[in-house]
């Protein structure tokens, strides 16, 4: 299954057997069970994760309810950005909605690979690059979209969620109710 996070770390840019060999050396493999905890709220980020196998929650606490503002899945990397770069309390909250395997890298052993080769860097730029590109994009979503055009969106785009994640997280992630999304539902799919 580790075998798993080298390959989608190749998609990024190609490794030898080095960088193979020190990216084990500097990260730790960790599973979580369906719907425990990652990271929570307050505390301050000292970590970086690469999804490896499994579906995680990015949610805030509002007002006592929690609201789902993305979903990492595999071959992608998660981090309390915020709180990790200025080292701040965390707004963000990170569960694991099914069994999740992730490897995990410190602050000291994140900056250790970066010292040791720019391909680690370069690895680092694209996975934020990505990650800001996923959030404009669902910024653009709810400015230019319905709550319905939303839905076929991450229908068409990640159809696989929907059997992944329950569907008061896909609510909460669209911006609407359950039982508006069932009215969607309804709509969309006849």
């Amino acid at each position: 299954m580790t075998d798993n996070f080298i390959e989608y770390l190749k998609n990024y840019i190609p490794l030898d057997k080095e960088d193979i060999s020190k990216l084990y050396t500097f990260s730790e493999k960790k599973v979580y069970e369906k719907n425990e905890m990652i990271f929570c709220e307050g505390k301050i980020s000292h970590d970086i994760y690469f999804v490896v196998k499994g579906c995680v929650r990015l949610f805030y606490n509002v007002h006592g309810k929690d609201r789902t503002a993305f979903f990492y899945t595999e071959g992608q990397f998660i981090c309390a950005g915020e709180s990790y770069t200025f080292q701040v309390p965390a707004k963000e909250n990170f569960q694991a909605i099914e069994e999740t395997t992730l490897m995990i890298f410190s602050r000291k052993n994140t900056d250790k690979l970066l010292e040791i080769s720019p391909k680690f860097e370069l690895i680092a730029r694209i996975a934020t690059e990505n990650e800001l590109i996923s959030c404009q994009k669902i910024i653009a979503s709810f400015v230019t979209q319905s709550a319905e055009e939303r839905y076929k969106e991450l229908l068409n785009n990640n159809g696989k969620l929907f059997q992944r994640v329950p569907q008061q997280y896909i609510a909460s992630f669209l911006g609407v109710s359950p039982e508006t999304l069932s009215r969607i539902k309804k709509r969309v799919l006849g």
